[in-house]
């Protein structure tokens, strides 16, 4: 069972270490890589502090003055800031670095550290036909193969891989009710719980870091509370951490959040809110309740959230038919598609979905299943509708048929002033909502979201330095020491001696992201070197070719 640190004691500790390495000097002394003459923003949010930085291995063994040590590698820090290695609280990564272990789209902007497995979906565990379907659809679009059931088995065909970057997961709890329960609208019986409860306690033992929920997708939107309360007890008595993309994020979105405290408060879980925002613009008015609603609950509950900077959410357009037509395996939704009665009442509701958004103008196509279907990517709905003589529900309709619901959407619903306010509260964390992609292969492929690659530049460049939301320091924070913490990572997150060496050097100066929503794989500038475990990945804002990633089990 793993034990948290205290926040105060985890600050504590860290700075400790760090004042009594300021003090000496290490003549004489040898290290693998020596950072010289940077500005250390250490983690913890405070004053950046010059300071040289040696590793020995994959840990960090001196900060201070080590301008009379030797090193087989020094890197001239100069003007720049050195921080840790970020922590993406909220990502989607499996198969991508299967595909790509070099993280290109996340290395790239200093993410050292992948936390995926988020909104109710992971690869596991799986029953025998669900791996062979999953196996099927994975080997036909990347020519990767799927020979595991269990969080282990993952884990094994990364190690064997080789990663980039460290990488951790949640269970998803989609995957879990649909190994445990099934894909339909129905209550589990007992015998199905216990089967829940038991593949998450496996998960949780092999290294899960808890249960993630996707309570507006199918079939994790099904579960009661009483359900996602249960099976928090158990991630609670392993000392994980319950993440929840919640069952609302725009007319009720209120209520939605207090189920996620209740859950938090009976089930004693650290909870985590993702991607906390209010969508669709009759509904902007409510973030500041939102934002007092957690503080109130942060006063006798673990409750945080996390947010990426942008104000366009990505996700499935499936997301536009209501959820009893989402029932079941593609087939069965698919047959719905096509039964005019059904069909029709799931064009309402798209339509209705539509227009609570702004129009489907507002709709951008951002990934296509069929060959014939990638001249739709990058455009929007609207557009390709006319395009196709078609009104944009008929369109909708043809295209998930046609590319057997296997379209990806942005939705452009949220507001600046709010994101703003989101960013600065003081619980919330970055956390990217994207996958490690490539501007080449077959990772290249469609139009992803622009926070793919440019979460974390964009944090730092625009919204810490240009729109001052907070210090360069307090946004390293939410990168590190902040998850870190939250997520029991007590090795990483924070500069400090015996901590695993993750190190970003970046120029405060330029770092920004590149991608745009119809332009999105480009690189950002400014991250110019980054290590992980101590070595150099990026170097010089170029990729080593070097995977010395490391499996985070919780708990390990």
């Amino acid at each position: 069972m793993h034990t948290f640190i205290s926040r105060r004691d985890f600050v504590k500790v860290t700075a400790l270490g760090a004042g009594g390495l300021l003090m000496g000097c290490y003549g004489g002394n040898k290290f693998d890589v020596i950072i010289r003459n940077g500005r250390i923003a250490d983690g913890l949010g405070g004053v950046p502090f010059r300071a040289d930085l040696g590793i020995r291995g994959d840990q960090i063994a001196a900060i201070g003055d080590l301008s009379g040590a030797k090193a087989k590698q020094v890197i001239d820090a100069s003007g720049r800031l050195v921080t840790p290695g970020f922590i993406d609280i909220h990502t989607h990564t499996d198969v991508e670095l299967l595909v790509n272990p070099r993280g290109e789209s996340k290395i790239r902007q200093g993410v050292t550290t992948e936390v995926s497995g988020n909104c109710g979906s992971s690869p596991f565990p799986l029953l025998e036909a669900d791996r062979v379907k999953m196996a099927e659809r994975w080997m036909e679009r990347y020519g990767v193969e799927v020979d595991w059931h269990d969080l282990d088995g993952l884990f094994h065909a990364f190690e064997q891989k080789g990663i980039g970057l460290n990488y951790a997961t949640f269970t998803g709890h989609g995957d879990l009710r649909a190994f445990g329960v099934g894909l339909h609208d129905t209550m589990p019986t007992q015998d199905q719980m216990i089967k829940m409860e038991g593949a998450l306690a496996q998960s949780m033992e092999q290294g899960s870091l808890g249960l993630s929920t996707g309570l507006e997708y199918a079939p994790g939107s099904y579960a009661t509370t009483d359900e996602l309360i249960k099976l928090s007890l158990m991630v609670a008595r392993y000392g994980g951490v319950y993440a929840t993309h919640m069952r609302n994020e725009d007319d009720t979105v209120e209520a939605a959040i207090a189920e996620a405290v209740e859950i938090c408060r009976q089930a004693g879980v650290s909870t985590q809110i993702s991607h906390l925002k209010a969508c669709n613009k009759n509904n902007w008015h409510k973030v500041d309740g939102m934002l007092e609603q957690i503080d109130r609950s942060r006063e006798n509950l673990p409750v945080d959230a996390d947010r990426y900077p942008y104000t366009a959410w990505g996700t499935g357009l499936t997301s536009f038919l209501p959820l009893w037509a989402r029932q079941g395996d593609t087939d069965e939704v698919l047959e719905r598609l096509r039964n005019p009665e059904t069909a029709q009442k799931i064009k309402t509701y798209a339509e209705s979905r539509a227009q609570r958004i702004g129009g489907w103008d507002r709709v951008l196509i951002s990934s296509c299943g069929g060959e014939d279907n990638k001249r739709f990517q990058g455009k929007y709905v609207l557009q390709c509708a006319e395009e196709s003589d078609m009104t944009p529900v008929d369109f909708v309709q043809e295209l998930l048929l046609s590319a057997r619901n296997s379209v990806g959407v942005v939705g452009f619903a949220m507001d600046e002033e709010n994101l703003e306010k989101v960013l600065a509260a003081p619980f919330t964390m970055i956390g990217s909502d994207g996958n490690a992609v490539a501007p080449y292969g077959v990772l290249g492929d469609g139009v992803p979201h622009p926070r793919y690659y440019g979460t974390f530049p964009r944090v730092l460049g625009h919204y810490a330095r240009d729109k001052n939301v907070y210090p360069m320091a307090e946004a390293v924070k939410r990168m590190t020491s902040m998850p870190a913490e939250k997520l029991g990572f007590r090795d990483r997150g924070v500069l400090q001696e015996g901590k695993k060496a993750d190190v970003v050097i970046l120029n405060p100066e330029t770092v920004i992201d590149k991608a745009v929503y119809t332009d999105p794989h480009q690189y950002p500038v400014g991250i110019e070197h980054v290590l992980v475990n101590g070595v150099v990945v990026i170097k010089n804002g170029e990729h080593t070719g070097a995977t010395p990633g490391q499996i985070l089990r919780h708990g390990r």
